[in-house]
């Protein structure tokens, strides 16, 4: 008999996704493993656009955009280049869909994170793609940055039916806001994204579920959907965790009780590749026995659960990102606080100061976003070598 995986243990405890948009690799873990959702961002999305196999597809088109911008009667909403990107992006998705059981997901743009009206008609744009290709949208979400403008628009998609995701999500004020806002789920990202080609800032610990620095957010975050369900009993965003460097890292979302880990292609290989005994989890046997079994699929997902376990308890007292005091919870991530703030009033000030005033959400949110107007850039630059080439 095969011995158990880190993976097999991680699927037990939550929903595995893949942050990875190639289908080789789908097909090739297809015997191990039907991945739930299929994440991505501007950067998986441009290093895909790149790869052989599309290149025929992105010309194509890029011509078929370009005639129907020719033949337009009036002035398109969207610059050509957007157009040919978001048309792209679906059908590098559509290749994928069927390989995955949930959703696909296509982030809207970064440049345009802080511009309410920009981040909707993205979005709209993305939505009627995946009708054009016969995408239903209970097949795909579309990620929204976590700014104040930017979770206005996605409430505004939420109540038009179509489903999203809050990323880029640094603290609890910007869960609180995606509660606001009604996404269906939201990204905490448990690492800096500088930490992914600089392991000189990554937080190399041997037990991250409660020696990562950023675990008491995660923990904190988790605890406010849970206190919010059972004092409203409105349905909550799911917890789908992200940036992950270590397979340690993976292990703590499953204690942690995330609804949802998506993992980058190699650490799936990693986690695949280790064989799992109670005693060597970061933790011990400790935090094996306080894992519980992720819900059924039917069954809310906060409903009846449980509160931290004892060992992750005492992380909802302290922040060691705070500077000033890692000891206390500054006010902006304290319940009875962040629940009595409207921080989608007045296009989201109130969110956009309260990151303003958390010096690591404010830094690497921005960091963030840089990386993806970065990559962003890069395949318009493709796009218009495509458009050349006609």
């Amino acid at each position: 008999m095969a011995a158990i995986s880190w993976l097999d243990v991680l699927e037990q405890e939550l929903n595995i996704d893949i942050d990875w948009m190639d289908p080789d690799f789908l097909v090739e873990m297809k015997d191990t493993i039907k991945f739930h959702d299929l994440t991505s961002n501007q950067n998986f999305v441009d290093v895909q656009m790149g790869h052989p196999s599309n290149v025929d597809l992105l010309r194509e088109t890029a011509r078929e955009v370009q005639a129907e911008y020719a033949a337009a009667t009036s002035t398109p909403e969207h610059p050509l280049w957007l157009a040919i990107y978001t048309r792209m992006a679906v059908r590098m998705c559509k290749k994928v869909v069927d390989l995955v059981s949930g959703r696909v997901l296509l982030q809207t743009s970064p440049s345009e994170a802080y511009s309410t009206a920009a981040t909707l008609a993205h979005a709209h744009l993305y939505d009627a793609e995946f009708a054009r290709h016969g995408i239903p949208r209970d097949r795909f979400c579309i990620k929204i940055p976590c700014t104040g403008p930017a979770l206005n628009a996605a409430k505004i998609l939420q109540e038009e039916g179509i489903q999203t995701l809050g990323t880029a999500l640094f603290g609890v004020p910007q869960a609180m806001a995606c509660s606001q806002a009604r996404t269906l789920s939201i990204s905490p990202y448990f690492n800096d994204v500088r930490a992914h080609d600089d392991r000189s800032i990554w937080p190399a610990v041997a037990d991250p579920a409660v020696e990562h620095p950023n675990a008491a957010r995660l923990v904190q975050i988790l605890d406010l959907y849970r206190r919010l369900y059972a004092a409203t009993g409105e349905r909550q965003p799911l917890v789908k965790n992200a940036s992950f460097v270590s397979q340690e890292e993976a292990l703590a979302a499953g204690e942690m009780g995330c609804q949802s880990a998506t993992l980058f292609h190699t650490l799936i290989r990693d986690l695949k590749a280790h064989p799992y005994t109670a005693a060597e989890r970061p933790g011990g046997a400790v935090a094996a026995n306080a894992c519980v079994p992720k819900p059924a699929a039917d069954t809310p997902f906060y409903k009846d659960r449980a509160p931290p376990s004892a060992r992750l308890a005492p992380l909802l007292s302290v922040d060691p990102l705070n500077a000033a005091d890692p000891s206390k919870v500054a006010a902006g991530n304290d319940y009875d606080t962040v629940t009595k703030v409207d921080y989608l009033a007045d296009n989201g000030k109130l969110l956009d100061a309260a990151i303003d005033a958390d010096p690591v959400a404010k830094d690497r949110l921005a960091a963030a976003l840089t990386l993806f107007i970065a990559c962003e850039k890069r395949s318009q630059d493709k796009v218009d070598k495509a458009l050349a080439s006609l």
